[in-house]
């Protein structure tokens, strides 16, 4: 056994890497890849954090029209959302950290959507399905149909279709699972849930005389000005 008198001081100079392993950090996509496939997994703790996340969505379970019913058949074993750890639809917002609006969204019923959004914890994300929960769809022209959802939650991602097929549904879960694999924990880019400044909640709207009051959220959406000749 070598005495301390041997043992490098604090302040020695850091051993030259060995040649053929480079530094994680300075690892391309592909070298690393190829580490993968020999069974050597180099990750961060933001990227393991992310990764279980992503898989592990839970969605709520609830439906507002026939969008519904894609959403229910993605759940079946042809389709098997389950192959994307988000098979677990749970009854209560404080258990769910996914909302799929799923089909038309009334003025009677956009207040409590926006309720049950705000019972669910951060982070949390939202999936606009089909044309009635973007923009109101074939009933836009309705007095008493939301032209979108995001005129009062926040949308992370939008399913065009009329009704959109369980394919697309899955299609629009593994881009979301991307764009949380994405987030970053720190810095100028931290995720929404993560900033401060960003509230968790969100205004719930009145019933008006003739309109929800406000009609929208400011902070997430504003009407397009319309360009006109004098």
């Amino acid at each position: 056994m070598s005495d301390a008198s041997s043992l490098p001081s604090s302040g020695a100079a850091r051993p030259e890497p060995v040649a053929g392993f480079p530094a994680a950090g300075n690892l391309s996509d592909a070298e690393r890849e190829d580490l993968r496939r020999h069974g050597i997994l180099l990750t961060s703790l933001e990227e393991l954090y992310n990764w279980g996340r992503s898989n592990s969505i839970w969605p709520l379970q609830f439906g507002l029209a026939c969008c519904a019913i894609e959403m229910i058949a993605a759940a079946t074993a042809r389709f098997d959302i389950a192959r994307f750890g988000a098979e677990i639809f749970r009854p209560s917002p404080r258990q769910a950290d996914l909302m799929i609006v799923s089909g038309t969204v009334t003025k009677k019923m956009a207040p409590l959507v926006v309720r049950l959004w705000n019972q669910m914890p951060e982070p949390k994300y939202c999936i606009a399905m089909g044309a009635c929960a973007i923009s109101g769809g074939p009933f836009k022209q309705g007095y008493n149909v939301l032209k979108g959802i995001d005129r009062f939650i926040p949308v992370d991602i939008y399913i065009p279709g009329c009704p959109p097929r369980p394919e697309a549904l899955l299609h629009g879960l593994t881009q979301l699972q991307e764009k949380i694999k994405a987030e970053r924990l720190a810095g100028p880019d931290t995720a929404r849930h993560l900033r401060p400044e960003n509230p968790g909640e969100f205004p719930i709207p009145d019933y008006g005389a003739h309109d929800l009051q406000p009609p929208n959220n400011p902070a997430l959406f504003s009407p397009p000005s319309l360009p006109r000749k004098p």
